[in-house]
């Protein structure tokens, strides 16, 4: 099975931290304190991608990523970089499918926060882009509102518990092609929902 993302991180890969609409000036004003930092992984069980424009779901029995996290007061946007998406045991319709992130040291997916309150960090992961591959040659790619625009995805850190929801977003699929019967098509906005556990936990508040 390939690693990767479909949109996501899921949902998935498919995935921390995080910025929902907000401004630019917002995004670099913005400070946060991150406790400890440093690598972390996190990790979910059932993840679940979504082609919204025609139902389609591939559901992936679990899904990880690795990714390291600024640490201290004051820091500011991107708080961290995911580097590594794995999808694994993704099926659709009972056939294999398979997820491939292009997250890496070199090409990192940037993880970004946006509000805070309460515990809960609201924000995204950027930069995401990857391809995917199913039954019988049907195969594409992953971006943003363009094919060659990366995507990014929703998510939510709640302190208490030190889980990472990934959710929404604006990836689409792009360069569909093979026998895939209209169930994924280029130009169809992906969803991924996933619930990740951090490790080691941390706890991030602003300002």
């Amino acid at each position: 099975m390939r690693k990767g993302l479909f949109p996501v991180l899921s949902s998935g890969v498919l995935v921390l931290a995080l910025g929902i609409g907000t401004s630019a000036a917002t995004a670099t004003t913005t400070t946060w304190t991150i406790s400890p930092g440093g690598t972390v992984t996190g990790t979910a069980g059932k993840t679940i991608v979504t082609d919204t424009n025609t139902g389609t779901q591939v559901v992936c029995t679990s899904s990880s990523f690795g990714a390291t996290l600024k640490s201290g007061t004051g820091k500011i946007n991107p708080l961290g970089q995911v580097t590594a998406v794995a999808y694994n045991s993704c099926t659709v319709s009972g056939s294999g499918f398979s997820i491939t992130s292009f997250a890496s040291s070199t090409s990192p997916w940037h993880l970004r926060g946006a509000t805070y309150s309460s515990g809960l960090t609201h924000g995204q992961v950027s930069n995401i882009q990857g391809s995917f591959a199913g039954p019988l040659g049907c195969n594409g790619t992953f971006a943003g509102t363009s094919a060659t625009t990366p995507g990014s995805v929703r998510v939510i850190y709640n302190n208490s518990t030190g889980v990472l929801t990934t959710s929404g977003g604006n990836a689409h699929a792009w360069n569909v092609q093979g026998a895939c019967f209209g169930h994924i098509n280029t130009g169809d906005a992906v969803t991924i929902v996933g619930h990740y556990k951090i490790s080691p936990a941390q706890t991030i508040t602003s300002p």
